[in-house]
């Protein structure tokens, strides 16, 4: 039965990955397997250092594992050549990172849109650009920011700044949304506007895959693995 078959969207399995540090080798995943489900909301619980981050990383194609594979809808990710996989991530899969990663020289618009005009050349960014930012103000507004559209990062909060972000993810209509950590950097009241946001659009469809050491946080999801130096663990 494919991955299509048996609604599962992404599908790691026996996941290894090492780092050279120096003389040592660190092993931070230890043959992992998960699976994600269409429409799913799953979250990877583990302190720091567990392993968590990387974990979501090859998951999204943003890493390579050492060993191990990553499945989309049936299809190997890794047999993908970098530009390929480059490609795939920018078509269907939406990153929010604890610490925005917004680029300061842009404004709340530009920095949402600009994931969607990558890779299109010259002339086709110009014919798209028009519908991307229509798009891009259309999403902000929905996420309560269209009187911000033209402020700088540094002009929002933190809460602010984290939403741009999400709408920047959900640019390109990505069918799962990888969060690593979304509401680390934020206060406790803030974080849960923002856990309040995510929900919203689970409800509505958006397949998501977030990591977290918080696990009040990690109640709001549909389920809940638990990782332990790059193991996960059952209770």
């Amino acid at each position: 039965m494919t991955d299509s078959q048996n609604n599962t969207i992404l599908h790691a399995q026996q996941l290894h990955k090492h780092y050279r540090m120096g003389s040592e080798d660190l092993h931070v995943l230890r043959g992992v397997d998960v699976s994600v489900k269409h429409g799913e909301w799953l979250c990877i619980l583990g302190a720091s250092g567990s392993g968590k981050s990387t974990l979501l990383h090859l998951l999204g194609g943003l890493d390579t594992p050492s060993e191990g594979g990553v499945t989309f809808n049936g299809e190997d990710l890794f047999s993908y050549s970098a530009a390929k996989r480059d490609r795939f991530r920018n078509a269907h899969v939406g990153f929010v990172f604890q610490f925005y990663h917004l680029l300061p020289e842009l404004n709340v618009l530009e920095n949402t849109i600009i994931s969607g005009m990558v890779g299109r050349s010259m002339l086709g960014g110009f014919g798209a650009r028009a519908s991307m930012r229509q798009r891009g103000s259309e999403l902000l507004e929905s996420l309560g920011l269209g009187e911000r559209l033209k402020h700088r990062p540094k002009q929002l909060s933190g809460g602010e700044r984290q939403r741009v972000a999400i709408a920047r993810a959900l640019i390109n209509q990505p069918d799962v949304l990888l969060a690593d950590e979304p509401t680390g950097n934020l206060d406790r009241d803030t974080g849960q506007r923002i856990l309040d946001l995510l929900q919203g659009l689970h409800k509505d469809g958006q397949t998501m895959v977030m990591v977290t050491h918080d696990a009040t946080v990690a109640d709001r999801a549909d389920r809940v693995l638990k990782l332990e130096r790059g193991r996960l663990v059952h209770d």
